[in-house]
């Protein structure tokens, strides 16, 4: 059922979409202009591939159109609205807006979005595991004598021969492949799962914390198909998982305001598995309304898709560009 806004309303939600965002991308957009670093924050603006412009663009998403928005008509993927529509959302007589064009987004963006929902329904299937403990920062930062540091500005908190302990008495358990691939050479066959591109779909789990991350990515990659608050209900998990990700990691980040995870000990695994169990459960809400959003733009699919999804989990991914999804 489409529905209307009218201009005030929509001016409305978009200036309060750019206040809730602006208290992370505008101190990112600062320290660039200064040429400052932030080990932890910047990666959501670095790795992530949406700029801090188009994530502050506020979008109604699927079903709704915008009244007397003559600005927006020549925004990607937007279109007039047209008569029948307007009836439709009871919108006044002789008031003209934009909607989401859904033919154009789902003719230019269909391997994605099936990509996507193939990705998240088998996600959503599984029972987390949370016995990774976040090692795979370390294997990234493994033998760094030999490899260097990855963040060359951030020391290691237990130095470089600490950090190779912790990680030759660990067992190493990454499911992501996109962390795995940042695996330095010596650590990778110490890693007891082999993740690969090929089957990112199969080995992604709820209990990962780049899984859920990641989710982020998924939303923006279905603008504006999908409305900003979820993109920004995204954002703010990626948030929070990049924190304790960092704050579990062998880097000493103590002079901006990090207090460690230390996963080396009991006490530490035991707070990051309580954690990961808090990011699985909010991860679920997040991944099930993009599962609907894919549902409202392929509908005559989804049934078929969601029977496979339910088969039993196979073998238990950090995606980077996926199969027909452009960065």
């Amino acid at each position: 059922m489409l529905k209307a806004l009218f201009r005030e309303e929509w001016l409305e939600a978009s200036q309060v979409h750019e206040q809730r965002v602006s208290g992370f991308t505008r101190p990112f957009l600062n320290r660039r202009h200064e040429g400052r670093a932030h080990p932890v924050e910047d990666f959501l603006f670095t790795y992530y591939t949406l700029s801090p412009a188009q994530f502050t663009r506020w979008h109604p998403g699927v079903g709704t159109i915008l009244l007397d928005a003559q600005d927006r008509a020549d925004w990607k993927f937007y279109r007039p609205a047209t008569k029948a529509e307007l009836q439709e959302a009871s919108a006044p007589e002789g008031a003209s807006g934009v909607v989401v064009d859904l033919e154009s987004f789902v003719t230019k963006r269909e391997t994605a979005i099936r990509f996507t929902r193939e990705l998240l329904s088998n996600t959503v299937a599984k029972t987390g595991t949370f016995d990774c403990f976040g090692l795979h920062e370390w294997a990234m930062a493994y033998k760094a004598q030999e490899n260097g540091v990855r963040h060359e500005y951030v020391g290691l908190r237990l130095g470089a021969e600490g950090t190779n302990a912790v990680v030759e008495s660990h067992k190493i358990r990454c499911s992501h492949f996109d962390a795995f691939r940042f695996f330095q050479p010596q650590a990778v066959d110490r890693n007891e799962l082999q993740p690969t591109r090929e089957t990112q779909r199969r080995m992604e789990q709820p209990g990962c914390l780049h899984a859920n991350m990641d989710l982020y990515k998924w939303a923006y990659k279905l603008l504006p198909a999908v409305n900003s608050d979820l993109l920004a209900d995204c954002f703010e998990l990626a948030w929070d998982v990049r924190r304790t990700d960092m704050e579990a990691s062998p880097y000493e980040l103590s002079e901006w305001g990090y207090e460690p995870v230390r996963i080396e000990t009991p006490a530490g695994k035991a707070e990051y598995v309580r954690r990961q169990r808090d990011f699985a459960a909010r991860s679920d809400n997040l991944r099930r309304r993009l599962l609907a959003v894919t549902e409202l733009l392929l509908p005559e699919t989804c049934s078929s898709e969601s029977a496979e999804s339910q088969s039993p989990p196979r073998p238990i991914g950090y995606p980077a560009a996926a199969p027909g999804v452009s960065q």
